[in-house]
């Protein structure tokens, strides 16, 4: 059984820019939490828990102390809080998600009707919203944008984990809603990478191991592009996840990981697999 890792799997670099800021905050101030999960993965969640950095859901009881912004931003009152607070604020937002951020901004206070590309439950898109004025939607598709009234000025945005064909055609209804479309593609280009390189993989292998947190927006997408190529696609978190009998009769194994997924554990994913190969 031959087993292909895809190349761009892992740690992006706006995750790899949050984790390496939390890390080195450790032990700078006894008082050190992140604002939400500083990404979608319990594994780095907890080794931070183990030096002393635990998850807030708010800041409601803190008065002082270093609060660090988790990858996927926060919404716009929350840092005001913070600042307020007189906090200590470690701004680890990926840069591709405080881009959109500052688009939504930009586009409200012109006077356009913004629409966000994306998951409406999710922390970044929440955040992303939150910078605009009262005319913001999130949709989810194209068909979404058929239930929005028509307006004269159109500002679209995307989730920076969406699919480039997803904004394609939530554009292109767009067009028959409003006089003026303005479209900042925020997609980030790794996410564009590393979703082309997993269909490319799944769709010449036998078996397809999708590896990230089940809270992963950008994972979950991996997963349905591999789905639609390989029905024998499976996600898992870790290593012990992985079922032998997913891995019966595969010639060929492709693996690749979210975002949000640290090196050592695509390492064990890895090395599961070879152990299993053989034990056949």
């Amino acid at each position: 059984m031959k087993v292909i890792l895809a190349k761009q799997a892992g740690f992006c670099f706006g995750v790899k820019r949050a984790t390496q800021m939390a890390f080195e905050a450790a032990g700078k101030d006894e008082k050190t939490y992140t604002l939400g999960p500083i990404i979608h993965s319990p594994q780095v969640v907890g080794k931070l828990e183990n030096l002393g950095i635990h998850a807030l859901e708010s800041l409601e009881g803190l008065d002082s102390g270093t609060i660090i912004i988790r990858s996927h931003g926060v919404e716009a009152k929350d840092i005001l809080e913070a600042k307020q607070k007189k906090l200590t604020i470690v701004d680890a937002t990926c840069p591709f998600v405080k881009k959109a951020q500052e688009h939504v901004k930009e586009l409200s206070e012109a006077g356009y009707c913004v629409i966000v590309v994306g998951d409406a439950d999710h922390p970044e898109v929440q955040g992303i919203v939150s910078y605009g004025g009262e005319k913001v939607f999130v949709v989810a598709s194209g068909d979404e944008v058929k239930k929005l009234p028509k307006f004269k000025k159109i500002g679209v945005v995307a989730q920076t984990t969406q699919s480039f064909e997803n904004l394609k055609n939530v554009v292109c209804e767009c067009l028959l809603h409003g006089g003026e479309i303005r479209v900042f593609n925020t997609i980030c280009d790794a996410t564009a990478v590393r979703q082309e390189e997993a269909k490319e993989l799944a769709g010449r292998v036998d078996c397809m191991l999708v590896v990230g947190g089940f809270n992963s927006a950008n994972t979950q997408r991996l997963v349905q592009i591999c789905t639609e190529l390989q029905p024998r696609t499976y996600q898992i978190e870790t290593a012990s996840e992985i079922n032998p009998a997913w891995l019966e009769g595969a010639e060929q194994v492709g693996v690749t990981a979210g975002a949000s997924t640290p090196k050592w554990v695509i390492d064990e994913v890895m090395n599961k697999i070879e152990e299993l190969n053989k034990s056949d």
